[in-house]
């Protein structure tokens, strides 16, 4: 393409002229992203972009991509466990399908994804993080991809979300509560996400095969999400996901009742099915009213399942275990979440210390 047919500039009725190009080898036209207020400008620009495609530092490809385009054949051909791929199909359609969609890479600046950021979910900061890891992910394989120049994914901590309020432990008392009032058949349940320290997804995956109550140990191998609705049952996202732990024997013989007169005799069936005798996964929708319920009857309506898998990590680590030993058991592939657990267990022996004190005056007086 020589220099004269490279583009063409034309004014606007509003006096500003407007510059476009066709990309080589290709139908489409590219527009610049603003006018000009003189046609020199333009021609200018124009000339820029002849030079920066001649050097190789724009590719024609990219200017004509839009993000979902490309969005859409990175989910296609990336290696993902089926559970991982419906919770980014899931984010895509939600989200960054609808407010990047037609966007073409190109015109995907720092400054416009800093201005969606920072109007993105500010009451939902764990979703919001997780939205803009994504973002980042897949403009980072256009980067090298070379369809862009760089990521424009730049707002500093974004991709990781701090806990708007810090998870309270349930105490032991208000576990004894919740055990109580939840239905017999889920009583096992909720006792192995507390003291296994279990995700709801591991808890309700579990099956008779998966427990060797000779070893009293629980092999967690899968766990099931419920990201569409319908149950998806895969293997954990790490290998530190599957694990053994160790069960508790305080609970052995509850749940050797549990096994013996609610579970089928078959090594696939599950232990805490929708209704018993069917083979089909408990949902959290499913059991939010029953252990809602519960926790009501214990004083702590704030209470979540998986805050059950916090007290267990918390009553692990307050038992002496290391942060290598806390990783082990909860499946975690860092030491951090185990350091946070640790920290929580000296918090809650300080409120022992305090306690302890307080009977001691109460005895003096």
């Amino acid at each position: 393409m020589s220099r004269r047919d490279f583009g063409s500039v034309r004014k606007l009725p509003s006096g500003r002229y407007q510059a476009r190009y066709q990309v080589p080898g290709a139908e489409q036209s590219i527009t610049a992203p603003d006018t000009f207020g003189t046609k020199a400008q333009a021609t200018a620009w124009l000339a820029k972009q002849r030079v920066l495609i001649g050097e190789g530092k724009v590719n024609p490809t990219a200017v004509v991509t839009t993000f979902g385009e490309f969005a859409t054949a990175w989910l296609a051909g990336r290696d993902l466990k089926s559970s991982t791929r419906v919770l980014y199909s899931r984010q895509l359609d939600k989200e960054l399908l609808l407010t990047w969609g037609d966007v073409r890479l190109t015109d995907i600046t720092p400054a416009a994804v800093r201005a969606w950021h920072a109007t993105l979910m500010p009451d939902r900061p764990t979703e919001r993080a997780h939205l803009y890891a994504l973002l980042r992910v897949i403009l980072g394989t256009a980067c090298r991809d070379d369809l862009i120049a760089a990521n424009p994914c730049r707002v500093s901590g974004a991709g990781s979300a701090k806990r708007a309020r810090p998870i309270r432990p349930a105490s032991l008392a208000e576990l004894e509560a919740i055990t109580a009032a939840v239905d017999e058949r889920f009583r096992p349940m909720v006792l192995l996400g507390a003291w296994c320290a279990l995700r709801f997804g591991e808890v309700t995956e579990l099956r008779r095969g998966d427990v060797d109550v000779k070893a009293g140990v629980l092999r967690i191998r899968r766990g099931v999400t419920w990201l569409t609705g319908t149950p998806v049952v895969d293997t954990p996202k790490t290998e530190a996901g599957a694990r053994d732990v160790a069960i508790p024997p305080h609970l052995l013989p509850l749940l050797e009742i549990h096994l013996r007169e609610r579970v089928a005799k078959r090594s696939g069936a599950l232990l805490f099915p929708l209704e018993q005798g069917r083979d089909v996964q408990l949902s959290p929708h499913r059991f939010r009213k029953e252990f809602d319920r519960a926790k009501a009857a214990s004083g702590r309506p704030d209470l979540t399942f998986h805050g059950l898998r916090h007290t267990g990590a918390v009553l692990a680590a307050a038992s002496g275990a290391t942060v290598a030993e806390l990783m082990a058991r909860l499946g975690h592939t860092t030491p951090a979440m185990a350091m946070k657990y640790q920290h929580a267990a000296a918090d809650r022996d300080r409120v022992i210390a305090d306690a302890l004190s307080s009977l001691a005056t109460a005895a003096g007086n």
